[in-house]
């Protein structure tokens, strides 16, 4: 793997403020973020290299966003396909569901077909960018011990030496079969799927047809999905009795594509393997100076492509918060919220995937003819079709608790939720994505009036030291011409009427949103000054100094 640093083998003992075990793709996010806020941090791979073989295959609008938030998502999209529909058949053809949804509301296609390795080499290739972030491959942790003030690592070389990092916090991205989370004790609850399945990735399509396919065939139910580069995959149930040598046989791998393919015989194989359904939710995330993320904090099925999407909200979720305290601004009682904001919803993706699997390989065979038969009757229903079309089913995070401030009566609101991403007019005429404006940091965005009316010079001055950006949004028609500007205010331009759209819908008219883009309360001018005390609590802010501010610029560093 070229890097534009060399991996720091045979490096002497040294004092990290971060170290994260593991180099894929949670474990990358989160070097890149922390790297970008000036985070020292040594990611730590038990293997010798990134791996290259295809793995997730579906990437969403929300992790996306969180390429965005690190400057790699131009880098990204040209391996991606985009409005990746999902389609389930029945054994005879018809399709019951049909699953393409066509928002952007988080400013990217909800569903995106992806190849996994170049994706990751991206993201590790963005490490060169910052001088604090080193790596160090074909490491093994041999053990750890945690202390009050951190947290020491033993690590064994290729050369069989013992290597010795120390940090102020370790972060374990370390997969399903997490070393960490096994040595913290800590349960890994769920089941394992009775049924296993194989993968197989052919280069140079050999159907070309786009989409990804359920095929609900009760002899061997089956998946047809096309990737960017011109990779099909296929993925076949094991049927009880078969066992994965036989399967890499070249005559069962013949009779497995002959049911896809009319020359099953004239096909470029990348590889092929074998693979079990895990639904498993570590009972806690944070132990500690250690926290969990990723595969090592919960593992899912395949089927809704939400293994790979849950395990970068881990990391946009937890990457701002383990900053802040890292640099003294907020308390560690912020790393706590991680767990009461994440685990729920993890919880809800894998049971939508077990749910998904269902609904492909039904456990008996008369679930199956009447699965066939309801969504018949039902696929005559508007309100069902587009239930399926604009992904209604799927759970979008809402954090009711945690870095927040919720409404006090319990009223559902936006508070919780990420927010929307339209386009924006600058007063220079520029149009750019929202989140490109803000940068990584707080924002409190009103509609059409001063965001600072209200607030004590002492919040102002709070609030200004963390770096959070102050927003008046107006009417596009308005930002042309200078007029109701205020000193400290962006003015920014609704390009696309969305924005006062989305406040009309609501009963306030300031938002103050996280770095991860989710409300984190939800006013009017009257209200804010003690919502954003309220605040302050809950994210557990440290008193903030003039000089400690965060980064401002609003330009992310290119990828070396």
């Amino acid at each position: 793997m070229t890097t534009t640093r060399p991996d720091l083998q045979g490096a002497s003992p040294r004092h990290t403020q971060v170290a994260i075990l593991g180099a894929g793709p949670v474990g990358l996010m989160m070097a890149n973020y922390l790297g970008q806020m000036g985070i020292n941090v040594v990611v730590i791979e038990k293997l010798d290299r990134l791996i290259d073989y295809p793995r997730a295959i579906g990437i969403d609008d929300e992790s996306l966003r969180t390429m965005q938030s690190v400057g790699l998502v131009e880098q990204v999209l040209p391996h991606t396909t985009p409005w990746h529909a999902m389609r389930f058949l029945t054994p005879k053809g018809r399709c019951f569901a049909d699953i393409q949804p066509m928002t952007d509301e988080f400013g990217w296609p909800r569903r995106n077909a992806f190849i996994q390795p170049q994706v990751d080499a991206v993201m590790f290739s963005g490490l060169g960018r910052f001088p604090g972030v080193s790596w160090r491959f074909s490491r093994a942790l041999d053990s750890f011990t945690q202390h009050d003030s951190g947290v020491t690592l033993t690590l064994t070389t290729p050369d069989g030496k013992g290597e010795t990092v120390t940090a102020d916090w370790l972060v374990a991205c370390d997969g399903g079969a997490s070393t960490v989370r096994r040595a913290l004790n800590i349960p890994f609850e769920g089941k394992t799927a009775p049924n296993q399945w194989i993968v197989i990735d052919i280069a140079n399509d050999p159907l070309g047809t786009p989409h990804i396919y359920l095929c609900c065939d009760p002899q061997r139910p089956y998946v047809s999905a096309a990737l960017p580069h011109g990779i099909r995959r296929f993925e076949f149930m094991v049927m009880p009795g078969e066992t994965e040598q036989q399967l890499r046989q070249p005559h069962a791998m013949r009779a497995l594509l002959s049911k896809v393919l009319p020359d099953p015989d004239n096909v470029e194989l990348i590889r092929q393997r074998v693979y079990t359904h895990n639904a498993r939710l570590a009972a806690r995330f944070r132990a500690g100076r250690v926290l969990l993320a990723g595969d090592a904090a919960h593992i899912m099925p395949v089927w809704q492509g939400q293994g790979y999407n849950s395990g970068m909200r881990d990391a946009f979720n937890l990457a701002w918060k383990l900053a802040m305290v890292v640099q003294g601004r907020a308390g560690q009682g912020l790393l706590d919220t991680y767990q009461q904001e994440r685990r729920d919803h993890a919880k809800a993706m894998i049971d939508l995937s077990v749910m998904a699997g269902h609904v492909l390989a039904p456990p008996k065979r008369w679930q199956g003819a009447l699965r066939d038969g309801v969504t018949r009757i039902l696929s005559y229903l508007p309100p069902v079709k587009r239930y399926l079309l604009e992904m209604r089913f799927k759970p979008m995070p809402q954090y009711r608790q945690g870095a927040l401030v919720a409404d006090p009566a319990g009223k559902p609101g936006p508070v919780g939720k990420m927010f929307i991403q339209p386009k924006v007019t600058l007063e220079s005429g520029e149009i750019l994505r929202l989140d490109d404006v803000i940068g990584p940091r707080f924002a409190i965005i009103a509609w059409g009036n001063n965001p600072l009316w209200g607030l004590t010079a002492a919040q102002i001055s709070h609030w200004r030291g963390l770096g959070c950006a102050f927003i008046e949004v107006v009417p596009e028609v308005q930002i042309h011409t200078s007029q109701d500007n205020h000193p400290g205010v962006m003015r920014l331009g609704d390009s696309d009427n969305r924005i006062k759209t989305w406040f009309a819908d609501k009963s306030a008219s300031i938002v103050v949103l996280r770095p991860d883009r989710f409300v984190a309360l939800s006013a009017i001018p009257q209200t804010l000054g003690p919502q954003l005390t309220r605040l302050a609590g809950a994210l557990h802010l440290a008193p903030v100094q003039e000089s400690a501010g965060c980064p401002h610029s609003l330009q992310q560093p290119e990828v070396a």
